[in-house]
């Protein structure tokens, strides 16, 4: 795992404004907190091994069964358990992958823990859809392209539900794995909950090499009501066309540039200084936390991603960058 992710506030001491998560900040989460509350007595007892319950209301969400979807601690974990299975899939060293750069790392990480090799044709090629962090959002001609062209085509669609673009339909692919992420379309990065469909023979494999009890007992309680009650918490077209504002107006500070995203977050660069620096002078003297997306592979140290936030929120991270000395 590489250490550089977004969200570290606990670096600092009193962040106002967190811009570095792709997870807007702002939602009320109350009606699910009064329900865990009443859940507590659950961390008296061990959880269930593996989360039949959630899978089998996450499936018939989804309109698959119950065989095809496998609940996760959070996506990354299904994205280690999958390079974890085409490695014993393969004789040993023989494994290899594909990655579309620039892109979430824990694709590099998980494939290279488990021995696999990149190369540009690898049996297993990793999509992140929407693209984190330029969010770019890929059509189905790519995405049936790399299917077609790969053993193993594995989408990533933990920010789906932050865009207002079609996403292809991949469910009717054999060799697609889909990867989710509850954490990002309910806004509760601390639980860690995602799951992963795919065909059931895919799901079986990834099963027995899953560690019992890896997803906790109240991270189960919640993914539970989340699915039953399932909760509007952004009003999506209004907070898309809030990132659009945001980028809009960051362009429009000299020496800095933003490319055009299509989701609630977006890649931007600055000219004059390092995007380790802006963080550093944003979070000690603004409380104002951004990414420095300076390690992710193909990316220069003057890039950053931020995520929309409240409007008020956006117009002091705006005002904060044009007053620093560019």
């Amino acid at each position: 795992m590489v250490d550089g992710h977004g969200d570290d506030a606990y670096r600092y001491g009193a962040i106002r404004l967190n811009f570095s998560s792709n997870i807007p900040s702002f939602v009320d989460l109350s009606a699910l907190e009064d329900h865990l509350r009443g859940c507590l007595s659950v961390i008296r007892s061990y959880p269930e091994p593996s989360a039949r319950r959630l899978e089998a209301k996450i499936a018939a969400a989804v309109g698959r069964c119950a065989d095809e979807v496998l609940v996760t601690s959070g996506a990354t974990e299904g994205i280690y358990l999958i390079a974890q299975s085409l490695s014993l899939t393969l004789p040993q060293g023989k494994g290899t992958y594909s990655v579309l750069q620039p892109t979430f790392s824990e694709y590099d990480s998980a494939c290279r823990m488990y021995g696999l090799r990149e190369t540009e044709d690898g049996e297993l090629c990793w999509l992140c859809n929407p693209n984190n962090p330029t969010g770019e959002v890929w059509d189905e001609d790519v995405v049936r392209t790399l299917a077609q062209r790969h053993r193993w085509l594995v989408v990533d669609q933990s920010y789906e539900d932050y865009t207002m673009s079609s996403l292809p339909a991949v469910d009717d692919a054999p060799n697609i794995i889909t990867l989710h992420s509850m954490t990002k379309k309910f806004c509760i990065p601390g639980l860690r909950l995602g799951y992963v469909t795919a065909s059931a023979e895919v799901i079986a494999l990834l099963r027995s090499l899953c560690r019992p009890w890896s997803v906790n007992a109240l991270a189960l309680e919640a993914g539970l009501w989340l699915v039953e009650h399932r909760p509007q918490l952004v009003d999506m077209p209004r907070y898309l066309a809030e990132a659009q504002r945001l980028r809009s107006m960051l362009n429009r500070i000299p020496g800095v540039q933003v490319r055009e995203t299509q989701t609630n977050f977006m890649l931007g660069t600055i000219e004059a200084r390092t995007a380790a620096e802006l963080k550093e002078h944003l979070a000690r003297r603004h409380g104002i936390l951004i990414r420095d997306a300076g390690n992710f592979p193909g990316l220069s140290p003057h890039h950053f991603r931020v995520a929309a936030q409240r409007p008020e929120d956006n117009d002091e991270l705006v005002q904060a960058i044009m007053n620093y000395e560019l």
